[in-house]
C-alpha cells in the first residue's frame, strides 16, 4: 500500500457514486489491516469556491473527479485491490484539503 495511490472501488453498491478511493494513510502504518482513504466522485461542475480547496478536482482517466475530503473514512486493506494510479504529484493540494477539514485553515 502506498500513500496517495488511487484504487478502484470494487463494491457493487457504492462504486457508481464513488468509483475511486485515495489512500492517504502514512506508509509507516502499513502493518495495520485498514487504510484511511478519501472517496472520489465524478465532478458535477459545482462552482463553490469555499469547497474548492476542501474538495480539489483531479483528472483521472480523462474525467474530472472531486476529492470528497469531508467523507474521509477507513476501510479494510482487502478492499483496495486495483491500483488506478497515483496522485503523489498533488500531495500539497491533498494535504491542504485535509488541513482545511481538520483545522479550518
Amino acid at each position: 500500500m502506498n500513500q496517495y495511490f488511487l484504487y478502484k472501488n470494487e463494491n457493487k453498491s457504492s462504486k457508481k457514486a464513488y468509483p475511486f478511493f485515495l489512500d492517504v494513510q502514512s506508509d509507516l502504518l502499513e502493518s495495520l489491516n485498514s487504510r484511511v482513504v478519501i472517496p472520489l466522485s465524478l465532478d458535477k461542475a459545482t462552482n463553490n469556491t469555499n469547497a474548492k480547496n476542501l474538495c480539489p478536482v483531479f483528472d483521472i482517466e480523462g474525467k474530472n473527479y472531486i476529492l470528497l475530503t469531508h467523507q474521509m473514512t477507513s476501510i479494510p486493506v482487502s478492499l483496495l485491490k486495483k491500483n488506478a494510479g497515483s496522485l503523489e504529484n498533488y500531495r500539497h493540494e491533498i494535504l491542504g484539503a485535509i488541513d482545511i477539514l481538520l483545522t479550518g485553515i
